[in-house]
């Protein structure tokens, strides 16, 4: 039996759809513009922010699925929820407040809170929605969530611009944001029951853990598959919001900050419209023919960023901005959606551990390649680009052949729960 309605209530829904407002804000406003921003004032090299998230992967590669399995066994995502994100927030506070390199080690912790929250907040997609609105509410919740976007750009023009803060100023008053948004989601969602009787993994079985949930994917019809091209696709994603398209914005086409800010404003409204857009496409035609749709929409996105990097012709940077921010919207709104009809209810937390892992795998590997063509080889951004657009070609070669169609569980994939309401959780 389960223990959660069949109807979620809404405070739960809008409290769901309210974090991803909050994490968006450290996701844009720390990493994807002021932290790259601040380390380009520095005139750091473009490794530094790569070695800082190639590290950062390696760690939440093995602790995500670990994160994942435990929750799934006791039904606590949201209090691990809580734990993460405090983690993320105490991390960004003190970006910027030290040198540069202790501040780069706070912006890896706070890497490690938001990457690993991510796991359990993706999963407790399955309580706030029914096989009915899922699509719509996993769009709901991108395009919610990009309107944190804005409110990263507002902190940021406010602190920096209009106030004249230091960017530590900055770090600690997006960290405020994001916690203060987080709160509904620690206090009013409502979350289904663990796996009564199942195993609870330790620390020290994470690399078993880990290959035990890839052993285990890959019994099930086309999970193996989508996690390839995921992580083909999000090499490219994640690198580009993971800081290098704003160094490559500013030191390619040689723009100023209030430029990159504007531009961004375009891409975030344009992802709005992709996120809810994306989950109605979804809810119509199924996510995997719309994560194919995108993906194809990157393709063009990231090819005419090269284009107006070798021509000089700016001006194509307005354009890419919004076909880049509704790609971007479209792409959570689908991929998760496609995630959870993949994954048997009984090792949703536990595969949404390796779904998080395979980004994390690409967010070690883009921006080491980013890095190594920019720095090492001494070529130009543009080479960085290209290869990035590559991964995008080949994720979606992947995604083509992945199913998406309902499954049928078995009772050995659906969650076990004690005919006792009030029995304890293992």
């Amino acid at each position: 039996m389960s223990l959660v309605p069949a109807v979620p209530d809404r405070r739960s829904v809008r409290s769901w759809l309210l974090y991803d407002l909050a994490n968006t804000i450290f996701a844009l406003g720390v990493v994807g513009l002021y932290l790259p921003d601040w380390l380009t004032a520095l005139d750091r090299p473009d490794s530094a922010l790569a070695i800082v998230e190639a590290t950062v992967g390696v760690i939440v590669v093995f602790l995500a699925p670990w994160v994942g399995a435990r929750s799934d066994v006791l039904g606590n995502r949201v209090p691990t929820l809580f734990r993460t994100t405090l983690v993320a927030v105490a991390g960004t506070a003190l970006i910027a407040t030290w040198p540069p390199i202790p501040s780069l080690v706070f912006v890896g912790i706070a890497l490690i809170g938001f990457n690993v929250g991510s796991v359990v907040y993706d999963a407790l997609l399955v309580d706030v929605s029914t096989t009915a609105n899922r699509g719509r509410i996993s769009g709901l919740g991108v395009g919610i969530g990009y309107v944190g976007s804005y409110v990263g750009l507002g902190i940021g023009v406010l602190t920096l611009d209009v106030l004249d803060w230091s960017y530590a100023a900055t770090f600690r008053s997006l960290a405020i944001a994001f916690l203060v948004f987080s709160i509904p989601a620690f206090l009013y969602i409502k979350e289904g029951p663990g796996r009564t009787g199942a195993d609870l993994p330790g620390l020290r079985d994470a690399v078993r853990q880990l290959l035990r949930s890839w052993s285990l994917a890959s019994r099930y019809d086309g999970m193996t598959r989508f996690l390839v091209g995921r992580f083909l696709y999000t090499d490219a994603i994640n690198t580009l919001i993971g800081g290098f398209l704003t160094i490559f914005v500013v030191e390619e086409l040689d723009m100023e900050r209030r430029f990159v800010t504007a531009l961004l404003g375009v891409a975030i409204t344009a992802a709005i419209i992709g996120g809810v857009g994306g989950g109605r496409l979804v809810e119509r035609h199924g996510p995997g023919p719309v994560l194919s749709w995108v993906l194809v929409l990157w393709m063009v996105g990231i090819g005419s960023g090269v284009l107006a990097a070798i021509t000089d012709q700016t001006w194509l940077t307005w354009g890419i901005g919004a076909l880049g921010g509704i790609a971007l919207g479209a792409t959570w709104a689908s991929d998760r959606v496609l995630m959870t009809r993949l994954s048997p209810p009984r090792h949703l937390g536990e595969f949404y551990g390796l779904y998080a892992t395979v980004g994390r795998f690409a967010t070690i590997l883009g921006p080491l390649v980013w890095a190594f063509i920019v720095d090492v080889l001494g070529l130009p951004r543009t080479v960085a680009m290209t290869a990035l657009l590559f991964f995008v070609v080949g994720g979606w070669m992947m995604i083509r052949g992945v199913d998406d169609s309902y499954r049928s569980w078995g009772p050995n994939d659906l969650i076990v729960v004690s005919e006792t309401p009030d029995a304890p959780r293992t």
